[in-house]
């Protein structure tokens, strides 16, 4: 993984529409692409990318389109509606086209569909290249990329939800931060990480990309899955059949309403008037005031027995603006329930608070530890008042026994 991939040393690419950005971006949204039998969403993905983003956030991203298919006739059609559509977007820089072919001659044999045992493995095998391709000519457009698929729509403003989170992040250790439940889009990385993943990709050619990323992460020492919720991309279209049996049929997973079990609530914040502290955890109209916190200062759920998380939302401020919500803060995880100090034996990080909010997946193996307590803890001082307005916690029923 540390070595470049001859593939990739030796890399062609033709630029078809655009140019790169005269200066380096915050993101590469990165989009691979080829035809499918049942017709293209990219235009429709394309559409979205702007559509859901402002001016401004445009200013910090360069969308880059690697058209992947070796078909000529298409590359040119494709390129020429790209161009056609989008043309304010790709004078201002903002939009990329590229083709791109591996390099070395000639290529390994486990390139060429002939070769494959079955027809997911071929369409694995392309895949990855195409994502290798991509990523390799991005690692100098951005600080950070995002992959994306060619069929899916983007929510408002999500490019801002990606730049407060990679904020608020930017000084902890991670590798993959994810912004979908989706299998491959959403996923954003550093570029200085993109070397290596191109490397792992083509390390592996008939094992699915999804599978790789979760291997990739950890490999690199991110242990669990960091995952915010709500999706800011979704799935659209449908494929033909080969594809859908090779690739998982993917769908944002339902929640429904958090059902905050039994806990207690302690702190050492100093409350406003006669508020108590559960104020913060029961799901009502009611909220937690405090004052002048203190580096330190924490609020911690201890929950009646152990359960099994699987979401956690953590709200501060104003619910119609930024006024009132903690600047600096992160939630974490606490194991070893200690009944006499009311506390537990030991915690690790879920995530630091964005825009003095936090919601985020919980991920754990199957016979790990459940979850105790549930801490936000006060990263820097803060003289001034703080609305702690809920915390809600999502939780996996047990299994009855039979």
């Amino acid at each position: 993984m540390q070595q470049r991939s001859p593939l990739l040393q030796h890399a062609k690419y033709k630029v078809l529409a655009g140019a790169p950005p005269q200066q380096k971006k915050l993101l590469t949204v990165g989009i691979s692409s080829v035809q499918h039998p049942r017709g293209s969403y990219l235009l429709d993905t394309l559409q979205s990318v702007f559509e859901a983003s402002s001016e401004p956030e445009q200013k910090s991203i360069v969308v880059l389109v690697h058209l992947s298919d070796p078909d000529p006739e298409w590359l040119r059609q494709t390129a020429a509606n790209i161009s056609r559509l989008f043309a304010p977007h790709i004078d201002a820089r903002k939009l990329l086209v590229i083709h791109g072919l591996p390099g070395g001659s000639p290529l390994p044999g486990n390139l060429s569909d002939t070769n494959h045992t079955s027809p997911c493995e071929a369409l694995y095998s392309r895949q990855k290249v195409d994502y290798a391709l991509l990523m390799n000519f991005a690692s100098s457009l951005s600080d950070y990329f995002l992959l994306m698929e060619d069929h899916v729509h983007c929510s408002p403003k999500f490019v801002s939800a990606i730049y407060w989170a990679l904020s608020a992040w930017e000084e902890l250790p991670w590798v993959i931060l994810e912004f979908s439940s989706l299998n491959i889009s959403g996923k954003v990385f550093r570029t200085s990480d993109l070397s290596r993943l191109t490397s792992f990709f083509l390390l592996f050619l008939n094992t699915p990309a999804p599978l790789l990323l979760s291997e990739f992460h950890l490999l690199l020492a991110q242990n669990v899955p960091i995952r915010f919720t709500p999706s800011v991309l979704h799935p659209v279209g449908t494929f033909s059949a080969v594809e859908e049996s090779c690739f998982a049929v993917e769908k944002d997973k339902a929640f429904g309403e958090p059902d905050n079990p039994v806990a207690t609530v302690i702190t050492d914040m100093e409350a406003a008037l006669d508020m108590i502290p559960q104020y913060a955890y029961t799901l009502n109209q009611e909220n937690y005031c405090v004052l002048d916190l203190l580096k330190g200062n924490h609020l911690t759920v201890i929950l009646d027995r152990p359960q099994k998380v699987t979401r956690i939302a953590v709200l501060t401020g104003s619910d119609n603006g930024k006024r009132y919500h903690l600047q600096q803060g992160q939630v974490e995880l606490g194991y070893g329930p200690m009944a006499e100090t009311k506390d537990c034996a030991h915690y690790t990080l879920l995530g630091p608070l964005v825009e003095g909010n936090l919601d985020q997946r919980v991920f754990s193996e199957e016979d790990s530890e459940q979850v105790s307590c549930i801490r936000l803890l006060v990263l820097a001082s803060q003289q001034a008042w703080v609305l702690i307005r809920q915390i809600r916690v999502w939780t996996e029923p047990e299994e009855e026994e039979s």
